[in-house]
């Protein structure tokens, strides 16, 4: 019989909860433990906290954990973005949070090809963000069904930008944003930000930790060597969680890091990494500054064209993320108040992601990428020419009564790609508030007879413009170069204007 250990909540004396005493989970200052059931885990800290800490983690079980339950989406954000802290209790003067366990799709049911030494473990981002997991000589490379596609990351990202949005809206920072706080399963295209029990709130519980290294911000490494009250001090906050998750995002999509490069600014390799990822730090592919681009030596440690930005450039992922790339690891590198904040990442991946096409060669490891605005498009993992005609279809909303402005949005058509109701109207909102009801397509596009149509599944007063002509719900119409289809004509109705690129 294993044993079990019985102990109170410190909220509500009413209230016990039971666990495994034996082989805990040893993480940086916790010791984790199972409960019978294995439906939740007690982390006891392993020394004693003091009064500030323990009314940190009072406020994160108790007044923030009621602010996401009485918000909106609160489901989608305690279920699946977040492992939040529900209660706290206490043995042998040691404190200890009682925490809903991972969904078991954050464990590896494979691991490695050829070995079962990770299976079981938890699905850290680490495993998804370095080159060489993927690497086909690699001995120790994941196996395929655990991988994912490029689509995958794309969700992925789009939800933890969703769950810092969410914290940044509270007042909160997580201070310790990294790939070991954020579990991942590219095959679900999930994510959950765990280790909510250091959040930093503003001029009342200040951070505990500087963060992880390879997601500390710049000025925050900088500034380290100063003491905790000198004002010139940074110390982690809402501007460095948006660092780390512009790193984050971009790590998850390109699998190397923006700032480490071949620039060596010391020979002390401890000095040096304080140089080059805080004073120094430089963006890999800086269009100016060329110093620190990847170097060769580095590309044939990894022999995956992930690891090099000539082959896989960050512009890979389209217009609206470049944009903020440019912006978090230039513009925003050494000027935090300049960095993306976690809506804007979240728009800019929600926009891109309608702008990715299926790749047309079955063997290709990504499946997806993301059209290049070319006049003849091709799959930058694999080098497969796009076969056939490609609807692009531009976005105009009504600006005034003879005015349609574009809306800096296109969608990209493929073969049974969908149309949703954020597509139609600007009413809605493409954010984790959507409706089962919003989630519904409203119609759809298929390659019919060698022409591309778009069948109207359910909308009420869609028009072919071009011709004059009613599109009824049920019906379709012929998608052709410079057809202007009004999907709506209620207020915020957007109107679509087709070209096709890839014409021979």
């Amino acid at each position: 019989m294993k044993k079990t250990v019985k102990v109170v909540s410190v909220l509500d004396p009413n209230k016990s909860y039971e666990y495994v005493d034996e082989s805990p989970i040893r993480g940086g200052i916790k010791d984790v433990y199972f409960s019978p059931d294995r439906e939740y885990v007690v982390a006891f800290y392993r020394n004693p906290l003091d009064a500030g800490q323990k009314e940190r983690i009072m406020r994160i079980v108790s007044t923030y954990l009621g602010n996401i339950r009485n918000g909106n989406s609160s489901d989608y954000f305690l279920n699946e973005i977040f492992r939040w802290p529900y209660d706290i209790v206490e043995r042998n003067k040691l404190t200890g949070i009682v925490v809903p366990i991972y969904h078991k799709k954050f464990f590896f049911a494979k691991g490695y090809i050829g070995s079962d030494n990770i299976q079981g473990q938890d699905k850290v981002g680490k495993w998804f963000t370095a080159p060489m997991f993927r690497n086909q000589q690699y001995p120790l490379r994941l196996d395929p069904s655990e991988l994912g596609d490029w689509l995958s990351y794309f969700q992925i990202t789009i939800n933890i930008s969703r769950g810092v949005k969410k914290l940044h809206q509270m007042g909160l920072a997580h201070s310790d944003l990294s790939y070991n706080n954020i579990l991942i399963d590219p095959v679900t295209k999930s994510a959950c930000i765990i280790d909510i029990d250091g959040l930093v709130v503003p001029k009342l519980f200040p951070p505990e930790v500087i963060g992880t290294a390879d997601f500390i911000a710049p000025e925050v490494l900088k500034t380290k060597h100063l003491s905790m009250q000198d004002p010139g001090r940074h110390l982690p906050n809402q501007k460095t969680d948006l660092h780390a998750l512009a790193v984050l995002i971009y790590m998850y999509l390109f699998r190397r890091h923006p700032l480490r490069g071949g620039k060596i600014w010391d020979l002390d390799s401890e000095k040096d990494e304080v140089i080059s990822m805080g004073e120094k730090a430089l963006f890999v592919e800086h269009s100016q500054d060329l110093s620190n681009q990847v170097k060769a030596d580095h590309l044939r440690k990894w022999d995956a064209f992930w690891g090099d930005p000539k082959k896989i450039p960050y512009t890979a992922a389209g217009p609206y993320l470049s944009e903020l790339f440019k912006k978090a690891f230039i513009d925003g590198l050494h000027d935090p108040i300049r960095r993306p904040t976690a809506n804007e990442w979240e728009t800019a991946l929600l926009k891109t992601a309608d702008l990715v096409q299926p790749c047309h060669n079955p063997e290709c490891t990504e499946k997806w990428y993301v059209f290049d605005n070319s006049s003849y498009p091709k799959c930058p993992f694999c080098g497969t020419p796009h076969r056939g005609t490609l609807p692009v279809l531009d976005l105009y909303f009504k600006f005034d009564e003879e005015v349609w402005k574009p809306e800096n949005h296109r969608l990209m058509v493929y073969n049974n790609q969908y149309l949703f109701k954020w597509h139609v109207s600007r009413k809605v909102i493409r954010n984790e508030n959507l409706t089962m009801q919003d989630k519904m397509p409203v119609g759809y596009f298929t390659f019919h007879e060698g022409r591309w149509v778009l069948v109207n599944q359910s909308l009420t007063s869609m028009k072919d413009v071009t011709e004059q002509k009613e599109i009824p719900p049920g019906s379709m119409v012929e998608i052709t170069d410079g057809k202007k289809i009004l999907l709506s004509a209620e207020e915020g109705g957007r109107l679509i204007f087709v070209t096709l690129a890839n014409k021979s």
